[in-house]
C-alpha cells in the first residue's frame, strides 16, 4: 500500500510539473500532495487498463513500480481530463479571482 501511494505521488507530481496550467497549480502543501497522489493513482489504474487489460502487455499488479511507464502515460491522460472537469464545474478558480478563459 505504501508503494502504491508513493507511485501515485511520484507520477502525479511529475506529470503536474510537465503539464502547464493545470487546474490544481494554485494548491500547495498537503492538499497539493493529496491531489498528486489521487491523480497518480487514477493514472496508474488507467494505464493498467490500457496496457494490461486491453492490450495484454504487463502483469496483473496495478500499482507496482514495474508499471511505471503505463502509470506515466495514464497520468498524462488523467491530469488534463481532471483539469477540464474541475474547470467545467467552476472549481478551477485562480488566485485573485481570475477565471480561466
Amino acid at each position: 500500500m505504501i508503494g502504491a501511494l508513493l507511485l501515485g505521488l511520484v507520477m502525479g507530481a511529475v506529470v503536474r510539473a510537465i503539464i502547464p496550467n493545470d487546474a490544481f497549480q494554485h494548491m500547495s502543501g498537503p492538499k497539493s500532495w493529496l491531489v498528486s497522489i489521487v491523480l497518480g493513482l487514477a493514472g496508474a489504474a488507467l494505464g493498467w487498463v490500457i496496457f494490461t487489460a486491453l492490450l495484454g502487455i504487463g502483469d496483473e499488479d496495478i500499482f507496482d513500480w514495474g508499471g511505471l511507464l503505463s502509470a506515466f502515460i495514464g497520468t498524462l491522460i488523467v491530469v488534463p481530463l481532471a483539469s477540464w472537469a474541475v474547470g467545467r464545474a467552476g472549481g478551477g478558480s485562480r488566485p485573485g479571482g481570475v477565471q480561466p478563459s
